[in-house]
């Protein structure tokens, strides 16, 4: 199964113990990761930048990502979507991909779900999901 994970849980799932780094691994054994660069510019800018994670430590991450994630450079979308335009990159990416879902703790996208027929899921509801 095509899995994105949005910044948020990928963050989470670096930062503390959790649901999330339970996510991150099962998908990483389970499924196909996919992210783009517009994910992984965040995923470094947001950690660096606002948490204030080692740069070094930061950068590790980042390579496991694209070591084990899929790099997909999605085509833009036609028209905004998402109440918040930063989140139309991540959905222009499901749609490039033909990801199965998208887990993420964001409300400005869980409130599209199914965005195009792609489920949009918590990390909880992503445990029990099953694809159509």
């Amino acid at each position: 199964m095509r899995v994105i994970l949005d910044t948020n849980v990928l963050i989470a799932s670096f930062i503390a113990r959790g649901i999330c780094t339970d996510l991150f691994e099962r998908v990483i054994a389970e499924h196909e990761l996919i992210i783009s660069p517009h994910i992984l510019d965040e995923f470094e800018r947001v950690m660096i930048d606002k948490l204030r994670m080692n740069p070094d430590r930061t950068e590790r991450a980042a390579a496991l990502l694209r070591r084990k994630g899929r790099i997909v450079e999605p085509e833009p979308l036609p028209s905004p979507v998402c109440r918040d335009p930063d989140d139309d990159p991540v959905l222009a990416l499901a749609l490039s991909s033909a990801a199965h879902c998208l887990a993420t703790g964001d409300e400005d996208l869980l409130i599209l779900n199914p965005f195009q027929n792609i489920p949009i899921i918590t990390p909880r509801q992503f445990l029990t999901f099953e694809p159509d």
